[in-house]
């Protein structure tokens, strides 16, 4: 028995090194230690650009301060809040110039639109030099504006007024057109120095004749719904050489901000 236990012993003894060696992988390699964090820098915000600001001397006029700068002379209009692009202009005058490029633009609709842009509808601020004084045809709500219109296009604005409201010329000239026509209704056309046009559409009643002169702020129509309209507004255009213009970009800032209501019934496709 003894020499039994002593044999079970040596063997035991001889194969120990070799479980031992199995049991430890063959190339265990130490794990790296985790590199340092690196805190990155914090990089500035950009300041804001300075605003450019231009003082007036005698005898200087818009157009001559827009090429200047060379920026348009609607973006003059718009950031200084002048009543039209031939605004008088006083020596000592302060006026902001705005980031050439950066003009002021209306907010697009959302939604698909099946039709394409017509070539006639000029959706950018246009740089007329020579443009009349224009002047709102009738105060109120604007209830459709310029541009993108659901699956159109609407070439003008349309100005919400009660039924019989005066409208008003929204410059000096001729009345070239004033009758019914299916889709404007009761409407007048008037055309303006440099070749500009205005459209005053869906009038209950139309208060020229064609040949006729007119001056600024004459009444020449009365609000109504003719035509295609959901409701009593104006619909005011402004032409020029064949192309239909944004109105808002050639009319006075009123003293007051505009209400453009989004949500009145004047926006169907089939609304002039």
């Amino acid at each position: 028995m003894i020499l039994r236990a002593i044999l079970a012993t040596l063997m035991i003894a001889s194969f120990a090194p070799s479980l031992t060696a199995a049991a430890t992988p063959a190339h265990s390699k130490p794990r790296p230690a985790p590199a340092p964090r690196v805190a990155k820098p914090e990089q500035e915000k950009p300041k804001p650009a300075t605003p450019v600001v231009h003082e007036v001397d005698r005898g200087e006029t818009l157009s001559a301060i827009a090429r200047q700068y060379k920026v348009t002379v609607a973006s003059l209009v718009i950031a200084n809040r002048l009543r039209g692009p031939r605004a008088k202009l006083s020596p000592g005058q302060r006026l902001t110039i705005p980031r050439p490029g950066a003009a002021p633009t209306l907010r697009a609709r959302r939604g698909p639109v099946d039709e394409p842009l017509p070539l006639s509808l000029v959706l950018g601020v246009p740089e007329f030099d020579d443009a009349p004084s224009f002047e709102w045809p009738v105060a109120g709500p604007v209830t459709s504006t310029f541009g993108r219109r659901r699956h159109t296009w609407h070439r003008g604005l349309d100005i919400r007024a009660d039924p019989g409201t005066p409208i008003l010329a929204a410059a000096t000239g001729v009345v070239i057109a004033s009758g019914f026509e299916p889709r404007y209704g009761q409407r007048v056309t008037i055309e303006h120095e440099g070749g500009f046009m205005t459209v005053y559409a869906h009038n209950e009643r139309n208060l020229v004749d064609v040949g006729q002169g007119v001056r600024a702020g004459q009444v020449i129509a009365l609000v109504g719904r003719t035509g295609r309209a959901t409701g009593e507004h104006v619909h005011f255009e402004i032409r020029y050489d064949g192309r239909v213009y944004n109105p808002l970009y050639l009319l006075p800032l009123p003293p007051r901000p505009i209400h453009v209501d989004l949500a009145t019934s004047d926006q169907h496709d089939d609304d002039e």
